[in-house]
């Protein structure tokens, strides 16, 4: 459950259904769970406090939804992860390891009653969709809560009395499976010196295009893929992990705008502020199997306004080193090509990645050895 970011306010949510002409689909646009985790603090706590002094009781119970969680069944053991818009903790949901992300408010935004209600049915519609998700290369999720009180926390994470100073009067969460293997990213970290023998990086790089293309046959965009987001268990499978800024694809582009994504794998047109679709996620598939490959972060030398400005005017992309094989360099370079047309749909990444032949090595671990080969990386344009 990787950190995302995303932009949009209260004011901005819509709900929308048949963007395709009929009810197959409910798209939630606009829908960001940071906007939620900042907007929801203000206003649940009145509307609560309201409907509690009218009925003399707690918060108004209605009827529950099958994605949500019973807190009594939930433990939280300790912290795993912080970020911007969260921390995740490792716990237990009725006897299955799960991990725990409580999401964290702020102190800022400001949105009416009505708008309230439209971001509260905003994050219910986002957890619905991941909800019925079902694939082996996508993270498991368990539940939710849209705002409860009985989230008991460990003692070494508040101040002595159970429960962090800063945890909002009803917290909500995302619990999901909880994946053994850590990050794609720390896994790639832990490898940058002696790199991955060839047919990892195709085995990691076709679990990742798997769950892809599930997620874009549900008309699913994920929005922020990158190695931070991606899970691995103990026999080293991936699964794509964090749906927090994830949407249902718009039939119309135009629908789908704003800076979403992490820079270093956001497509020119996202850096833009363009129309976009699933092809977002196609370019960032290719970053990630340079990333793979490599084992090595792309533009780590370069500021925010230098990557944004020369992927999107000089055809900025990292620099495939000279051992990299042909039919593994093309993939990449055909999914980060900069117009979105000419990329691949995920569906046809698949069948290309399974033809690679990984029998004769061809990585950067040549046959027989145990170091990477020489190459020395630069980022340039092609």
């Amino acid at each position: 459950m990787g950190d995302s970011s995303g932009a949009g306010g209260a004011s901005k949510l819509k709900q929308s259904r048949s963007f395709d002409g009929n009810d197959a689909y409910i798209r939630a646009d606009k829908i960001d769970l940071t906007t939620l985790d900042i907007q929801l603090e203000k206003h649940y706590t009145k509307g609560w406090t309201k409907d509690k002094a009218a009925s003399g009781g707690g918060a108004p119970q209605g009827p529950r939804e099958d994605w949500e969680i019973d807190p009594l069944k939930l433990e939280i053991r300790y912290v795993i992860a912080h970020g911007t818009y969260g921390t995740v903790y490792r716990g237990t949901y009725d006897g299955r390891d799960v991990a725990v992300k409580i999401l964290d408010w702020g102190e800022d935004g400001y949105a009416t009653e009505a708008e309230t209600v439209a971001l509260r049915a905003s994050f219910k519609q986002e957890v619905a969709v991941w909800h019925k998700l079902d694939h082996p290369n996508v993270t498991k999720f368990v539940g939710a809560s849209m705002g409860t009180t009985d989230l008991r926390l460990p003692e070494n994470s508040s101040t002595g009395t159970g429960r962090r100073t800063n945890l909002p009067a009803r917290a909500c969460c995302v619990v999901v499976e909880y994946l053994q293997g850590g990050t794609l990213k720390q896994y790639l970290i832990k490898n940058r010196r002696r790199k991955l023998a060839y047919k990892v990086v195709v085995q990691l790089a076709l679990d990742l295009s798997r769950g892809l293309c599930y997620l874009h046959s549900r008309k699913i965009v994920h929005r922020d893929v990158k190695s931070e987001n991606m899970l691995l268990d103990t026999q080293r499978n991936l699964k794509i992990a964090d749906f927090g800024v994830a949407r249902v694809e718009a039939q119309n582009p135009k629908d789908m705008t704003g800076a979403t994504g992490t820079l270093g794998y956001m497509a020119p047109e996202v850096l833009e502020g363009k129309p976009y679709n699933r092809k977002c996620d196609v370019y960032s598939f290719g970053i990630c199997l340079w990333e793979i490959y490599c084992c090595d972060m792309p533009y780590p030398d370069l500021s925010f306004a230098d990557v944004s400005s020369k992927v999107v005017h000089q055809n900025l992309r990292p620099e495939v080193p000279r051992c990299c094989p042909n039919a593994f360099a093309n993939i990449m370079k055909r999914c980060w090509d900069a117009n979105p047309n000419k990329r691949p749909e995920m569906d046809e990444v698949v069948p290309l990645l399974e033809s690679l032949d990984t029998s004769k090595g061809g990585g950067m671990v040549p046959e027989g050895q145990n170091t990477g080969c020489f190459c020395f990386f630069r980022t340039r344009g092609p």
